[in-house]
């Protein structure tokens, strides 16, 4: 962060933290340091200590003292991907014979990590309903080195609540790390509940925009830090300094796209709640939503993903998807335009016939920042 006296408001961290004016010129946007290697002062000599650009790039730093900003912590550390920053997190945190507790509703390319990864070397791990403090207790073993929490989870929204998952955690001697995916940091700041690491896909909201991937780890503890960003330099699946600047680009705007992406959402959701082809409709905003008071609790607004089961089972929520029009069928979320998938098919194919497998019936929606009235009539058309 600059030495300037700046707000503490999320709204001007998010613009100012990291974007120091450059020294040269005075842009006041970070440039893109597309560069492999630095001039060195003498043998050890670094300037502002940059050598090689997988260790640290300037672009790179100005993102990663911004997410750490946003989120509270200490230190940030960004990623290729979201997978690239859970893999190297599970090998710093983890050795062979160690054990994790993950959700029965995770994102299916974490199921698949957990499942055909890093279980070959030796990690353990069991399933627990997160939303229930007691069922994580009794997941636990000796063995247990971390849980693992979505919140809201993908695709079924589920509400887990961080600070008493965070003392069951602890307790045990673990730590608690929370997937911020769905809401982000403007919404929900896990770090100040107790929670030991935040993950990121920075695809998703941070960057919000589809033009980019990348993932982030925020630490409080900086000595967790240290160590991550060790284990970060060493595997070497780092953000590059383009992709960087894109996310850096695209948090500046989060919190008046989060408004809006919520508004939105809070108006589908409603609308499906009364359409007579929806069984059921998973949004932690609608009072019904067994997670509604914990979620109303430890975040700011309900977020932009709604998920919806449709009568008539796998074939009509597929038909859902496929006559949607402004609604883009496609993987991923939250980006400025509204997309519609199946995760049984698509999203979370991998986690079909384990613990983790999702409704057939199931359509999930990232809302976007379009007219919500455009939103609306396109999902009536579409649900028939």
């Amino acid at each position: 962060m600059s030495d300037r006296q700046i707000s503490q408001h999320f709204e001007t961290l998010a613009i100012h933290a990291g974007n120091t004016a450059d020294p040269l010129t005075g842009a006041v946007v970070p440039p893109i340091y597309q560069v492999s290697t630095y001039k060195q002062d003498g043998v050890g000599g670094l300037r502002g200590g940059y050598e090689y650009s997988r260790s640290a790039n300037p672009t790179r730093t100005a993102l990663e003292e911004n997410l750490a900003a946003l989120e509270g912590g200490r230190r940030g550390l960004a990623f290729a991907s979201g997978l690239a920053a859970e893999d190297t997190l599970l090998r710093t945190l983890l050795s062979p014979g160690d054990h994790v507790v993950i959700p029965n509703d995770a994102y299916g390319g974490t199921f698949r990590l957990f499942a055909k990864v890093v279980s070959r070397w030796g990690v353990e791990w069991s399933v627990a309903d997160t939303s229930d403090p007691s069922a994580v207790r009794a997941a636990i073993t000796p063995k247990t080195k971390a849980v693992w929490v979505e919140t809201p989870s993908n695709p079924l929204l589920g509400i887990t609540d961080v600070a008493a998952v965070a003392q069951v955690a602890h307790d045990a001697g673990a730590k608690l790390v929370v997937d911020n995916t769905f809401a982000t940091p403007y919404l929900q700041q896990p770090l100040s509940l107790g929670a030991d690491v935040v993950v990121h896909s920075l695809t998703k909201y941070m960057g919000g925009h589809s033009d980019v991937v990348g993932g982030a780890l925020i630490v409080s503890d900086q000595a967790l830090g240290e160590e991550l960003a060790y284990h970060q330099n060493a595997m070497g699946a780092v953000a590059g300094p383009f992709d960087s600047w894109l996310v850096l680009r695209g948090t500046k705007t989060l919190a008046v796209r989060m408004d809006r992406h919520s508004e939105n959402a809070t108006k589908i959701a409603d609308m499906l709640t009364r359409h007579k082809r929806v069984t059921s409709v998973l949004y932690p905003g609608l009072p019904e939503h067994p997670g509604h008071e914990t979620a109303a609790k430890q975040m700011k607004a309900f977020g932009g993903m709604v998920s919806f089961r449709v009568e008539g089972g796998e074939e009509a929520a597929v038909e859902v998807c496929n006559r949607a029009k402004v609604f883009t069928l496609g993987e991923s979320l939250g980006g400025v335009e509204s997309l519609i998938e199946h995760p049984g098919r698509m999203t979370h194919a991998s986690a079909a016939g384990s613990a983790l497998e999702v409704p057939a019936d199931l359509v999930r929606l990232s809302v976007g920042i379009e007219n919500v009235d455009d939103l609306l009539e396109d999902l009536k058309q579409a649900l028939g």
